[in-house]
């Protein structure tokens, strides 16, 4: 694990992980793409998370709603009216911050302040920006993003792009009740994403105007909640493990009465110990009947559910654990840089950067080396190379010395390089390296493809 987060920001850029968007036109403000091994990891998470928490369950089901719903849904939800952060801004530079972000760099807990409360506190501790100059009275600023439907930009086609996933799950349980057949406790899935105009977005990709999530909504019988949410909070435990995330480097933070969301009667924020400070990775909620309620008084749609076999009629409750994509990634890079010393060919000892990234994560699994650049050895390599390509994600790799091509496939996580040298040609049979210890060890060529897949389990 890092203390230093420009040691990720860097290692991301020089690998192609992660970048700045939109770069040639001098970027634009916390935008970042996902480079070839960046969309590798965040799709082998995704896949895996799906796999965990969804088809390895039989009381899962999966959705895709649209990023863009009809306006009644967030008029319902709360969130044109509610979904807002305090304001504040630099009266010289105009910047804009978030004002309960800046008392708590202070330490003042701000999360159950009001405007005036927090306008009082500024005032009388003489809080600045963090340019030192003086702010503007706090005001409320909704994080939705508008958009407009159709040509004409009034009131009338007026839209918003989802801020959260949950919402589409709630409107779409009747239907998804129905042709599902589920019984209680049963939950809906979704993975996507989602859009908030933060005023501040920073720390790299923790906090992103355009992000990506994955959640369910569980939907339960209220009698059974506590049990079910220590359920599934047991089932993060877990996952937390399979990242490679150690426990020491998790907090699980009980929100008290006052400081939860108005729907919430219990959560636990999972804060992360980032290199940047202890931040919120992912949450789980005890949401109520909260929404599926409101959408049934404002859209006139039964939302009800009927238990067969004791005949109850009532409206489910709903457990959320709720994951950041781009946090959970961010979370297993740090988890997984490691510093160590390695010795050399020629018996020094230099410094090595590895990821250590669980194997089923890594964006590759295989490089394929030649040892040198002889044609008759790229030959064999590639041939080795096709034969691997359909079975694993893989990175063919000629240039540089041998050990350079180690350190840059550490440097990405790659968990075993295969090497093809002169011997090959001979005895038919490849040196196989480890990651993670730099252990080498002789391997058949045909006994090769069933050694990795034993190996990369």
């Amino acid at each position: 694990m890092t203390d230093s987060m420009d040691k990720i920001v860097e290692l991301c850029k020089k690998r192609g992980i992660i970048f700045p968007g939109s770069e040639i036109y001098g970027g634009l403000q916390n935008s970042w793409d996902y480079g070839p091994l960046g969309v590798e990891l965040m799709n082998n998470i995704k896949q895996a998370w799906w796999k965990f928490f969804v088809t390895s369950r039989p009381d899962m089901v999966g959705l895709d709603s649209t990023i863009i719903m009809n306006s009644k849904v967030w008029e319902s939800s709360g969130h044109i009216a509610n979904f807002t952060d305090p304001l504040v801004e630099d009266k010289k530079t105009h910047i804009r911050y978030r004002a309960d972000h800046l008392l708590e760099d202070k330490g003042i807990n701000a999360s159950s302040m009001t405007l005036e409360e927090m306008a009082k506190v500024i005032k009388e501790k003489g809080i600045k920006s963090p340019e030192g100059n003086e702010l503007t009275p706090p005001r409320q600023f909704n994080l939705m993003f508008k958009t407009y439907i159709g040509p004409a930009e009034d009131q009338t086609s007026l839209a918003y792009m989802r801020p959260e996933l949950a919402q589409g799950m709630f409107v779409d349980f009747p239907t998804i009740t129905r042709v599902s057949r589920k019984k209680l406790p049963f939950g809906i899935a979704q993975i996507g994403k989602a859009f908030r105009n933060e005023i501040t977005a920073g720390n790299f990709i923790f906090r992103l105007k355009e992000f990506n999530l994955m959640e369910f909504e569980y939907f339960i019988n209220p009698k059974e909640w506590e049990k079910i949410f220590e359920m599934w909070l047991g089932e993060m435990k877990k996952w937390f493990e399979f990242l490679g995330i150690k426990e020491s480097e998790l907090y699980y933070h009980e929100i008290p009465d006052g400081e939860r969301a108005h729907y919430s009667k219990r959560t636990i924020d999972v804060e992360y110990k980032f290199p940047f400070g202890l931040k919120e990775l992912n949450a789980i909620a005890y949401r109520t009947d909260f929404d599926l309620k409101n959408h049934m008084e404002k859209s006139g749609v039964d939302m009800n559910y009927s238990d067969l076999e004791t005949g109850e009629k009532f409206v489910p409750h709903v457990i959320e654990p709720t994951f950041g994509i781009d946090r959970t990634l961010l979370a297993v890079l740090c988890s997984a840089y490691t510093e160590e010393e390695a010795p050399t060919a020629d018996g020094k000892v230099e410094k090595r950067t590895v990821l250590k990234i669980p194997k089923g994560l890594a964006p590759v699994k295989v490089a394929v080396l030649p040892l040198s650049n002889k044609p008759e050895l790229i030959e064999a390599t590639k041939k080795i190379w096709d034969d691997l390509r359909s079975h694993f994600a893989t990175e063919y790799d000629e240039t540089q010395s041998i050990g350079r091509r180690y350190r840059r496939q550490d440097e990405i996580g790659t968990p075993y390089c295969v090497t093809v040298d002169f011997d090959t040609l001979e005895d038919k049979a490849v040196t196989v390296r480890d990651r993670d210890t730099m252990r080498q060890q002789r391997i058949p060529v045909a006994d090769l493809i069933p050694y990795l897949k034993n190996v990369l389990q």
